[in-house]
């Protein structure tokens, strides 16, 4: 496949079949983010892998929001069929201890205030990203979502060390025939005019 159709093909699927990803395949969508740039080369980041039931019911049992009804056959029961989860950490002390090393001391970097965005989470989701075009391009569906609760629970089922913080989790499994697009779709794409200002930012007319 080659980019320009992995770009256009990539959405969020929500609904998988029960078939299991081939470990070589998740290697290969791993190997992606690897691959993803980051400030002064720190990658800062780092990825826990769930394949299988056992597994994954134990990352939704830790990330459920109180309440959550889980009828059978939902859209909720669909999502939760995915063979694979992958939860990206950005690690922000190995961009401070990467920034106190000689080749960098002098730009104050060390300090998390010095920052003026955090790069930790910003590189962490170009390698989801990455991830996410991967798994296109491996045949696979793939959906990215946010965790609500911060993660405290999963840190704790999973022995997570202090210091990482998830920036959501990627379900990755081969698409169902009967995965749905979501309805936000209907509000189509917007234009490059609109986003697009080149030279000076131009006002609406």
């Amino acid at each position: 496949m080659d980019f320009e159709e992995v770009v256009r093909r990539r959405r969020m699927v929500r609904s998988y079949t029960e078939d299991p990803v081939p470990r070589p395949v998740v290697d290969r969508v791993l190997d992606a983010g690897l691959r993803a740039p980051s400030a002064g080369f720190s990658q800062g980041w780092a990825f826990l892998v769930l394949e299988g039931a056992d597994q994954t019911a134990l990352f939704w049992r830790a990330t459920e929001r109180p309440g959550t009804v889980v009828e059978p056959g939902g859209r909720l029961d669909r999502q939760r069929r995915a063979p694979v989860i992958i939860v990206p950490f950005a690690h922000k002390e190995a961009y401070l201890k990467r920034y106190a090393e000689p080749d960098k001391a002098g730009l104050g970097l060390e300090r998390e205030e010095a920052w003026p965005v955090p790069f930790w989470e910003i590189d962490t989701a170009f390698a989801t990203m990455s991830m996410l075009l991967a798994a296109i391009d491996a045949g696979l569906g793939a959906l990215f979502f946010g965790l609500f609760d911060g993660g405290d629970r999963l840190r704790t089922v999973f022995g997570v060390p202090d210091g990482y913080q998830p920036i959501g989790a990627i379900s990755i499994g081969w698409p169902a025939s009967d995965d749905p697009r979501s309805p936000s779709l209907a509000r189509g794409w917007r234009d490059r005019q609109s986003v697009v200002h080149y030279g000076m930012w131009r006002r609406p007319t």
